[in-house]
């Protein structure tokens, strides 16, 4: 395999696997910094770079336990995991959209702003978005470099390659958010989160369905959105949709209790 293709191919496999993650962190980072809680970004980063340590042990062990084949249904409780919590701050911004109300807390104190508990929230989602991803990602590239002569320049080229581009995507997230109304930043965060959290949902009933835990019973969708990673088949709509309805009346209900306090 020449530089080219080694550069493209492994380069392909870092972004579309890291992808996903950075676009979590970015938009969990920018939520913190716009509302200048500084010092709780650091926790952010700490679950992102734990989840990294995680994700190489994990490489480790499915490499030398299991052939390079990763556990589908320990990714499936992951993501089930990582729904959750993603779903918990999609309905905790959602809550807190009001910008007036927020200029109060961030002019009393900024660390205020947020409790502990969803610090540790955000900071286990960061490891969660990594860690889903990672340990498959590294056997990914193990795998390709074991199929085409080592840890060759073009590999190293197409690594570097991704990175910088999930850099840039991460720092133009940054530079976009600081410059959004702080009501329709706190919007967009909360649907970017519940969008990802179903995505998630489908994926676990994904890895569900290749271990034959359940039925696959594909709906007649165009390639583009199967191309997206979605789940394309009825047990997955049917989750999503429950889990939908269940957050909406769950939001509604919150918003009325907020209104009548």
């Amino acid at each position: 395999m020449n530089d080219f293709a080694a550069a493209l191919q492994s380069g392909s496999i870092l972004l579309r696997e890291g992808l996903e993650a950075m676009l979590v962190i970015a938009a969990l980072a920018a939520f913190l910094r716009r509302i200048g809680a500084l010092r709780q970004v650091k926790e952010l980063y700490l679950g992102a770079i734990a989840a990294v340590v995680a994700s190489i042990g994990a490489a480790v062990v499915f490499e030398i336990y299991f052939n390079g084949a990763h556990d589908d249904r320990l990714e499936a409780a992951v993501m089930i995991i990582a729904s959750g919590l993603m779903l918990y701050m999609s309905g905790w911004l959602f809550l807190r959209q009001d910008a007036s109300s927020w200029q109060t807390h961030v002019q009393r104190s900024a660390e205020q702003a947020v409790s502990r508990g969803t610090v540790l929230s955000i900071a286990l989602i960061a490891f969660l978005a990594v860690f889903r991803e990672g340990a498959e990602t590294l056997l990914f590239l193990h795998a390709l470099a074991g199929s085409s002569g080592g840890w060759s320049r073009g590999l190293l080229v197409g690594i570097i390659g991704a990175a910088v581009c999930l850099i840039g995507i991460f720092a133009t997230m940054q530079w976009v958010a600081l410059r959004l109304p702080l009501r329709t930043f706190f919007l967009a965060t909360s649907a970017f989160l519940f969008i990802m959290g179903l995505h998630l949902i489908g994926g676990a009933v994904q890895e569900f369905q290749e271990q034959l835990l359940i039925p696959y019973d594909m709906i007649s969708a165009p390639e583009w959105i199967i191309s997206l990673g979605i789940n394309p088949t009825w047990e997955a709509m049917g989750a999503q949709l429950i889990v939908a309805a269940v957050a909406a009346v769950s939001m509604l209900a919150a918003r009325l209790h907020r209104q009548s306090v």
